[in-house]
């Protein structure tokens, strides 16, 4: 059994991959969370790793306290991060964290040849070129975990030697679909946190909501699975039963289904190339009905071919697109900027120089002068 590593642990991602864990007693070797604690506690003394992580160094002391009965290391920081992310025991590390954070450690775990379960948008949406490159550098795997990506994973394997004509990524189309601009004038923090299928943490459903969330995966799949972003098409569908399709060159098309709950696409990710019992509820095709299909409102929701711009243009302009929408994405929930703002601001990105090598630093670097531009915005 594979020896795994959490980077994320108390979130939505992070908690229903421990729940996976301990239905099939996986042995679990590190944790880290960024700032909860309680939560991080009782994980710890739950599956007993070997190392934990409290990413927030205020929190540290306080953490190591509550923890010193048991035999594991605690540690914090970046440092901290990444020594989790390469502790020795691990086979592979699930990088759950939210932002920008997650791309170091995924590189450092690259480094130390750990097996990478990915579901860190930015690792990819900003340094896919740097990470895939190391990946084959290192002869290191990198198996997806947002069911999207997972489940294209899943219809080519068997078929690496056919050439795709396309990726259908489906999109739920979120809590606004059929809305016009003008209905969302008014749109609340509270309606747009309710999705209507999936349950996940703030920011990626608010990601959901204006669809940006489907241009950022249009550009992890454009790095995971070596197509062009014209190959690949969104396909609003409701009922988020089938996660993604792809197309061959005979028009056949072999999608992957189940029922929306993120445990199978972690747990594949997690015991691949094995399955084994999920903890999930199964599929029962008579509960739909009718599963439907529609295109998405491009005018409405611009965010999708801003991204397909993004990563038509290469370079810095995938990261600055990231980190500008991660910081409207912020502002909306604290309630400074209106929903809006977020879909019209993000079309502005170009006005910024993407024109840069993807390098760590020059990521780092678009990262903040994108989240300085938003700020000279609105703050």
């Amino acid at each position: 059994m594979k020896k795994i590593s959490i980077l994320g642990s108390t979130g939505s991602i992070g908690t229903q991959a421990l729940e996976v864990c301990s239905t099939h007693s996986f042995d679990v070797v590190g944790l880290l969370a960024y700032s909860n604690e309680k939560l991080l506690e009782e994980q710890v003394r739950k599956f007993r790793p070997k190392i934990a992580c409290i990413a927030d160094p205020a929190r540290y002391q306080s953490f190591r306290t509550r923890v010193s009965d048991l035999p594991v290391k605690v540690v914090t920081g970046l440092d901290g991060l990444c020594e989790t992310a390469t502790i020795r025991e691990a086979d592979t590390v699930l990088n759950a964290v939210m932002g920008m954070i997650g791309l170091r450690p995924t590189l450092a775990a690259i480094e130390a040849g750990k097996e990478i379960a990915l579901a860190n948008k930015e690792t990819l949406v900003t340094g896919g070129e740097l990470v895939m490159k190391k990946a084959k550098e290192k002869g290191v795997r990198i198996l997806p975990v947002d069911s999207e990506h997972s489940a294209i994973f899943q219809c080519i394997e068997g078929y690496r030697h056919c050439p795709l004509n396309k990726i259908l990524l489906t999109a739920s189309g979120g809590p606004f679909f059929g809305k016009k601009r003008e209905d969302l004038e008014k749109v609340t923090v509270e309606s747009a946190l309710k999705h209507p299928n999936w349950s996940m943490g703030a920011k990626i459903t608010i990601d959901s909501a204006t669809l940006m969330n489907k241009g950022l995966e249009i550009i992890e799949a454009v790095h995971l699975f070596k197509l062009p972003p014209e190959k690949i098409e969104v396909v609003v569908h409701r009922e988020s039963v089938i996660h993604s399709a792809v197309e061959f060159e005979d028009f056949s098309v072999i999608a992957q289904m189940g029922v929306p709950d993120m445990k199978i696409p972690i747990q594949y990710a997690l015991t691949y190339p094995k399955r084994i019992a999920c903890p999930v509820k199964q599929l029962n095709l008579f509960e739909y009905g009718t599963l439907s299909f529609y295109p998405y409102d491009a005018d409405t929701f611009p965010t999708i071919g801003v991204a397909q711009k993004a990563i038509a243009a290469g370079k810095l302009y995938p990261t600055l697109l990231n980190s500008a929408n991660e910081r409207l994405v912020s502002l909306f929930l604290e309630g400074k900027i209106r929903f809006l703002d977020i879909l019209d601001t993000v079309e502005r990105i170009f006005s910024l120089n993407g024109d840069r090598d993807v390098t760590l630093e020059n990521i780092l670097d678009g990262e903040e002068e994108a989240r300085q531009w938003v700020d000279s915005l609105f703050c």
